[in-house]
């Protein structure tokens, strides 16, 4: 009986032990402090907020994939960007807004992200510096209801993972 409450009791410590995770760090290429992964990955690198080296957010027009309109050159001016940052690598986010079931918006964010990543690659942008996810309907910049919130959640944000 008692072994057997040690025995649980080791497990116990065994099991939340393997359950710690190490923060993973790597050394700055130039001598600088380490870079850790939330460094790279925190949403204040995105362009939605203003903070991704000038890559600005495309938007999208309802139930659409297709980069239209002001978009066009908003594309190019973030093609231009990742042309003069050569070793700077994003990831596309592509968004949707709440109307749809789950898995059409994850399947129409995953469309608008390959879009915006098949421009990039046809003007000259390697497909090697470039990741693409679909965020569905799950991530909005706005909570809103109605055609103003709707139209700023139907996007792709660009979410810099390299420099």
């Amino acid at each position: 009986m008692k072994l057997n409450k040690l025995l649980a009791i080791g497990m116990m410590v065994i099991s939340l032990a393997a359950c710690s995770k190490k923060q993973n760090t790597a050394p700055d290429a130039n001598g600088g402090a380490p870079v850790t992964d939330s460094d790279i990955n925190s949403s204040a690198a995105d362009s939605d907020s203003g903070n991704a080296m000038g890559i600005q957010t495309i938007r999208f027009p309802f139930d659409s994939f297709e980069i239209v309109g002001e978009n066009r050159e908003i594309l190019n001016n973030n093609v231009k960007i990742l042309k003069d940052n050569a070793s700077v690598a994003v990831q596309i986010e592509g968004h949707c807004d709440e109307r749809g079931g789950i898995q059409y918006n994850l399947a129409l964010g995953e469309k608008r992200a390959n879009a915006v990543k098949q421009q990039f690659v046809a003007k000259g942008i390697a497909g090697s510096r470039l990741t693409t996810i679909s965020m569905g309907k799950e991530k909005p910049v706005d909570t809103g209801s109605g055609e103003d919130a709707w139209g700023k959640n139907r996007r792709a944000n660009f979410v810099i993972t390299a420099k």
